[in-house]
């Protein structure tokens, strides 16, 4: 099974959302947050968690872009556990019991996205409210582009400048 952690290739994700996610964590989209949200709570770092962020799940935290990779079944079962805990404390679910199913859903989700892709394929996400809720959108960035990135902007192989 494939999920998502968070990846970070500079500081922005720090300054941008009121609690980023934390490098490496697993991740899901985390959209539900925001299901009852209308025009007036998009303001600030608000507006970039809806507009842009994954959520970490053991930060809760956002960040803004992910990268695909293997997870194993009892990661997944910790993360369902730890996910079902956030929906007792902070959106009322009468028990870790009760809501693990919905966790799971989640984490379901999040792995039929990542699912046709290869490890290291990252995902950026993009939402927008309509008139019939939260919709989001993905933006796929292959390994092979990915490792490109990675190398402009983690620097060179030597320590001598170099022109592009």
């Amino acid at each position: 099974m494939k999920l998502a952690r968070a990846i970070h290739f500079d500081e922005s994700d720090k300054r941008v959302f009121h609690n980023p996610a934390r490098t490496g964590e697993w991740c899901i989209s985390g959209g539900f947050e925001f299901s009852n949200w209308g025009e007036a709570d998009l303001v600030g770092k608000a507006r970039q968690a809806f507009s842009n962020g994954w959520m970490g799940c053991e930060t809760f935290g956002r960040v803004s872009c992910i990268a695909v990779t293997q997870i194993e079944s009892q990661e997944r079962d910790v993360i369902a556990t730890i996910l079902a805990q956030h929906f007792v404390d902070i959106y009322g679910a009468p028990s870790v019991d009760a809501a693990h199913g919905t966790a799971l859903e989640e984490i379901d989700q999040m792995a039929d996205l990542c699912a046709d892709h290869a490890p290291n394929t990252l995902l950026t996400v993009s939402r927008e409210l309509t008139p019939s809720g939260v919709r989001e959108s993905y933006r796929i960035i292959e390994s092979q582009q990915a490792d490109i990135m990675q190398f402009a902007v983690h620097g060179h192989l030597d320590d001598e400048p170099h022109s592009h």
